[in-house]
């Protein structure tokens, strides 16, 4: 199997890359089980003080694989498929959300559909001024399901609903009046910023910082995690349908889709 990431861990400070820049770093069920088992490890070590998700390449995730999905759409089972994909990417979602340790993201570059429910499921993100979101699904005939209670939780419903059905791309810069980023700095003092974020960090205590974290929880939405795991069944749903079909097949083909006029 290829490795899609690195990991390092120095001075209580652990550091997931996402790492195939090739495929601007597209989310695969076994890339996504890669991310999830180091952050099981990161998990179970004691000297964890802090976790930082970063990505190589102008990318940070370009979201799902699509040509997976294309090939789950013409497999006889892909239903079924898409169950098991939608599971295995809400257990990392859920992982990183509940992980009792603070989380930042070092926001390189553009993050799209299912990276950016990776991204929104960490503590804080530190975005460079020239990457972008964007939740395009509807442009592919299929949902942000997923992705959904995080935005919410970030931002609203009202907020959210303006990201998730215009598709639009959001600057990093509307991002952090939103409520999106913790902040936005130019590329050159991306690094910086997150070292000097990390160290901040640091100064805390362990167990301050996890309680802190699950009062949070407890104060937000203590339902969040109940609602990732309702949102599996409307993903795989939505990735069923003619409409999902036509949309993928659109894009790997680099055309406008012909949706389905609705009975």
């Amino acid at each position: 199997m290829d490795s899609y990431i690195t990991t390092t861990l120095e001075n209580g400070v652990g550091k997931i890359r996402l790492n195939r820049p090739e495929k601007r770093n597209a989310l695969k069920r076994d890339f996504i089980e890669q991310i999830s088992a180091a952050v099981t490890e990161f998990a179970a070590n004691e000297s964890l003080r802090v976790l930082i998700f970063e990505s190589e390449g102008s990318v940070f995730c370009a979201g799902m694989d699509l040509g997976e999905m294309q090939e789950r759409a013409k497999s006889e089972n892909g239903k079924a498929e898409w169950q098991i994909d939608s599971e295995v990417y809400a257990t990392l979602l859920k992982q990183v959300y509940e992980l009792p340790v603070p989380t930042v993201v070092a926001l390189q570059g553009p993050v799209l559909a299912g990276g950016v429910g990776l991204v929104l499921a960490c503590d804080m993100i530190v975005a460079d001024s020239n990457a972008f979101f964007m939740l395009p699904e509807p442009m592919r005939g299929i949902t942000a399901a997923m992705v959904t209670p995080l935005l919410i939780h970030r931002v609203g419903a009202g907020t959210a609903a303006q990201l998730l059905l215009s598709g639009e791309r959001v600057s990093t810069t509307r991002a952090f009046q939103l409520g999106l980023c913790f902040d936005v700095v130019t590329t050159d003092e991306l690094e910086r910023r997150v070292d000097a974020m990390t160290a901040s960090i640091l100064t805390g205590s362990k167990s301050a910082l996890s309680i802190t974290k699950k009062h949070l929880a407890r104060c937000s939405d203590s339902e969040l995690a109940a609602q990732i795991d309702l949102s599996i069944s409307v993903s795989a749903e939505a990735r069923e349908t003619a409409d999902a079909r036509e949309g993928l097949a659109a894009f790997l083909e680099k055309r406008k889709p012909a949706w389905q006029a609705l009975d």
